[in-house]
């Protein structure tokens, strides 16, 4: 009852503001967070001082002020994401260069989008529908709230994204066969396997990563595109898409992974401030027998995807 009235009371009212009123709203939520109740500042500050060994304190502090203005403002933009028209959307969220996703729909080639919790990842899970001209899909991890989970996949499928997960996407994707699709994954989430994960350098710390992009792209002989959403001034961002491959069972094992990887650190790396360093991201502690874990997991893409 409780979260049906913070819904229907607050949130989808306010959604329903420009965000000119309601980023003024959501500076008092920053100040909160980061004066006040130092919402996991010790995360932000441990996560950001590994990454970046060579940032002196002062460094450090002037870019977890920054996170945290960028997540006050985020959470503004994914309230008004509720309710944003089609054209106020498409204004705030542009493509670069279209053009790489026209090609391989031309083509009848689907494509496996590839993304990350880097500036608005909610613009373009709503938006990626009226972007491009493949059906849009995207894979997602379900809220524990499951009427949060409802409501909130009812609103980004509402320009004609499929919200599916780790459990439904084969078969939403088996009825789809005859359309060009864009599966949308965001890639960098921290996965609970060390055994399934990738591991590799990432951002001066050994680091696991989801293969289910290289994965998939494999199974469906999907072409790879990587698509980093950049600010271009306050609520507005456009899209620089990259083609990692379009012949992916001809890659060798861990080349779309480790490029979407390089590509991402390169994006944190100019602009640190705009990625979700509250997120737990190297919680999981390296395996002693880490070496071993990544011989065996090549040998299993390998006996899989290229010995036959």
């Amino acid at each position: 009852m409780l979260n049906k009235l913070l819904f229907y009371i607050v949130v989808n009212p306010l959604s329903k503001l420009p965000l000119s009123i309601i980023y003024p709203l959501f500076y008092f939520f920053y100040l909160n967070i980061y004066y006040i109740f130092g919402y996991r500042k010790k995360v932000v500050k441990a996560n950001i001082s590994k990454s970046f060994p060579d940032k002196n304190k002062a460094e450090i502090k002037r870019i977890s002020k920054q996170f945290y203005i960028y997540l006050s403002r985020l959470l503004a933009e994914s309230i008004k994401n509720l309710s944003i028209s089609k054209e106020e959307l498409t204004k705030r969220l542009t493509v670069k260069n279209p053009e790489i996703m026209d090609e391989l729909y031309k083509q009848g080639k689907s494509v496996i989008l590839v993304s990350s919790h880097y500036n608005n990842w909610e613009f373009l899970i709503t938006a990626q529908n009226l972007l491009f001209k493949h059906q849009a899909v995207g894979i997602g991890m379900p809220m524990t709230n499951k009427f949060w989970d409802k409501k909130i996949n009812e609103r980004r499928e509402r320009f004609g994204m499929i919200v599916v997960n780790a459990n439904t996407y084969k078969n939403k994707l088996k009825k789809l066969k005859n359309t060009p699709t864009a599966t949308l994954v965001l890639s960098d989430q921290n996965p609970s396997n060390p055994n399934n994960s990738y591991w590799t350098d990432f951002l001066n710390q050994t680091t696991a990563f989801f293969f289910g992009a290289e994965i998939m792209a494999n199974q469906l002989n999907a072409a790879v595109v990587n698509a980093t959403i950049v600010q271009k001034k306050t609520g507005n961002y456009e899209i620089e898409l990259t083609l990692i491959t379009d012949t992916p069972t001809q890659e060798e094992y861990g080349y779309i992974t480790k490029t979407y990887i390089n590509l991402l650190e390169k994006s944190i790396k100019q602009n640190p401030a705009y990625w979700l360093w509250s997120h737990k991201r190297w919680k999981m502690e390296v395996p002693k027998n880490l070496k071993q874990i990544k011989i065996k997991h090549k040998q299993r893409f390998l006996e899989r995807f290229r010995n036959s």
